[in-house]
């Protein structure tokens, strides 16, 4: 039996907001369903599923449909992302490499 997974209504936006971008940039292409599925190496029920803002198609997927599609992520265009990652890693690196539980209990009852 198959398990049920459930999202939060910001992940179902969010998906279903990109999915909308998706549709737009590729109608404004004039281009269909198909030959995006066919460009992207995917199926046009991937494709299809993409659009509809379907949390369950991989992020790979959808970034690579954007990619295609020219659509810029994260409010960057292709030649900013590099500059983006460098300095998330740069953020990421000022936090501990590892998280862990305290050993003891914080006694935060002031």
């Amino acid at each position: 039996m198959s398990q049920v997974r459930t999202y939060s209504q910001q992940t179902v936006d969010a998906a279903r907001l990109l999915g909308l971008e998706i549709a737009r940039a590729r109608r404004a292409r004039r281009w269909t369903i198909n030959e995006l599925a066919e460009r992207a190496g995917v199926s046009r029920i991937t494709v299809r599923a993409a659009e509809a803002g379907t949390p369950t198609v991989a992020i790979g997927t959808v970034f690579e449909l954007t990619t295609i599609l020219g659509i810029d992520l994260f409010g960057a265009s292709p030649a900013e992302l590099p500059e983006l990652l460098a300095g998330g890693r740069d953020r990421l690196a000022l936090l501990p490499a590892r998280v862990r539980q305290p050993a003891t209990p914080i006694d935060d009852d002031f």
